[in-house]
């Protein structure tokens, strides 16, 4: 009885506090990663938020390679970190010959890096590579806090920097797809389940119907594989969409030009520089997302387009290439990539050999290649003679000072595939809608202007050739008769 007493209910966290199951420590200390718990109200609706890391210890494994070849790999790790919003406290690379099946890093040493945690005060661990399940649940129960393997952490980043429809779906046709084989329930002994199989109906039944009914994390599954599906049907509507403008562009003879490379690299600086785009420009990684096309002209008049692509990082995760496929054929069905290499970069021969790999997983490395190095007002001079020497063709410039833009504009200009027919023909004033189309389309060798018409020199796709044979001079039709 309370006398003269006023009554305060206990909160939720003091009544969990008082049973005696967890330790306040470790409730607060275990903190799950948003997104990846089996509390799905409804698939459709699950919004992807930010992981909110505030403070991170790294863990890598060092497999194969220098030492410098891991420390490399692991700050590229802080920096994808430090784009998700995180602090890095404590970096550390375990020498192994494979990763532990069980930790990762080896029973031992998850004692060390518990007690890393402990003494930083960090609430979040980022591992250099991808978890299975069991890796994930067995670090969490050990160190006694959120971990995040490398592929979670893309992902997120991904998610936060998506804008437009294709993006957005792709992003999350990637996330679930990593998230399906993870999902955990509430732990090893309970059983959530989602109603019962008799009459009764409800979440629970009725007295006597109660049957095993269904589990929540079967459902959650059942949802995360049809929401899946809708996904893929969503995207593949999409890239029809994004192969029709891709054909019409190739029925109109228009060569285009992908721009490629390691994320950070420059890409969409580039862009800017050669077309005046607007693109997005951030020193972070991944900082644009969906594609931007824009249209540039040639100094014989030709026009041709310039894509802005996805960038690339070494252990790109598969659920990326895959969703981002339809994005990634763009660059495969170019006519030339612009290869963009950060020259700041410690190691960009591991970047270019990190991106040929992405290219080739989507059929693009059979295409001509023009190596950009980007950044040289920043990088210093022995790095850059020892680049020129190990690629003699590339261009160097720096899409911030603006220095090597034209000599980037002008390799790719004499790069752009050239029309396979030549033609000379003498079009009346009355057609200058098919001039100004000659000029765009084709490569113009020579022109004059004649009293019964405007007299051309020019190289052009097959079908426009079609168009001028009525026009063409003896000259040009024994041209084509040789031919």
């Amino acid at each position: 009885m309370r006398d003269q007493e006023t009554y305060v209910p206990f909160t939720d966290d003091e009544l969990e506090a008082t049973t005696g199951e967890f330790e306040l420590s470790e409730r607060q200390a275990l903190r799950r990663v948003p997104g990846l718990s089996t509390e799905l109200t409804d698939i459709t609706e699950v919004e992807y938020r930010q992981l909110r890391l505030e403070r991170v210890v790294l863990v890598g494994v060092w497999t194969e390679g220098t030492q410098t070849d891991a420390e490399n790999s692991l700050t590229e790790l802080a920096l994808l970190a430090e784009t998700a919003g995180s602090q890095v406290l404590e970096g550390l690379i375990q020498r192994r010959s494979r990763p532990d099946p069980a930790t990762y890093i080896g029973r031992g040493k998850v004692d060390d890096l518990g007690a890393v945690v402990l003494a930083s005060g960090a609430d979040t661990v980022i591992c250099d590579g991808e978890l299975s399940p069991s890796q994930l649940r067995n670090l969490e129960q050990r160190t006694k806090v959120k971990v995040v393997d490398r592929t979670a952490l893309i992902l997120d980043i991904f998610a936060q920097h998506a804008k437009s429809k294709e993006g957005r779906a792709q992003v999350e046709l990637a996330q679930l797809e990593y998230l399906l084989p993870r999902l955990r329930g509430w732990g090893e002994t309970l059983s959530r389940q989602t109603g019962g199989s008799g009459r009764g109906g409800g979440a629970g039944g009725g007295v006597g119907v109660r049957g095993p009914g269904e589990t929540k994390l079967e459902t959650d599954r059942r949802r995360i594989r049809h929401r899946i599906s809708r996904l893929r049907r969503e995207i593949k509507a999409m890239r029809t969409v994004r192969q029709t403008k891709r054909a019409r562009r190739s029925r109109n003879a228009v060569p285009a030009v992908a721009i490629a490379g390691y994320t950070n690299a420059g890409k969409s600086s580039l862009l800017n520089r050669l077309t005046g785009a607007g693109v997005l420009v951030e020193n972070a990684l991944f900082a644009t997302l969906d594609p931007t096309t824009r249209k540039a002209t040639a100094p014989d008049g030709r026009i041709y387009t310039l894509s802005d692509t996805v960038g690339f990082v070494r252990h790109l995760p598969h659920q990326i290439v895959e969703a981002f496929r339809s994005t990634l054929e763009e660059v495969a069905e170019a006519d030339l990539v612009v290869h963009v290499v950060d020259g700041t970069h410690p190691d960009p021969e591991e970047q270019v050999r990190a991106v040929r790999e992405v290219l080739a997983e989507v059929g693009a490395d059979r295409l001509p290649e023009l190596l950009v190095v980007n950044k040289t007002d920043a990088a210093d001079e022995e790095t850059l003679l020892r680049l020129k020497r190990l690629w003699p063709d590339a261009v160097f410039a720096s899409a911030r000072s603006g220095r090597g833009i034209d000599e980037v504009r002008a390799a790719i200009e004499t790069r752009l595939p050239s029309p396979a027919v030549e033609v000379r023909a003498v079009l009346p004033y009355d057609r200058g809608a098919l001039v100004a189309r000659v000029h765009r389309q084709g490569e113009v060798l020579s022109s004059a202007h004649l009293p019964e018409g405007t007299m051309l020199h020019v190289r052009v796709s097959e079908a426009l050739a079609a168009e001028l044979a009525p026009f063409a001079t003896d000259e040009g039709r024994v041209a084509a008769a040789a031919r």
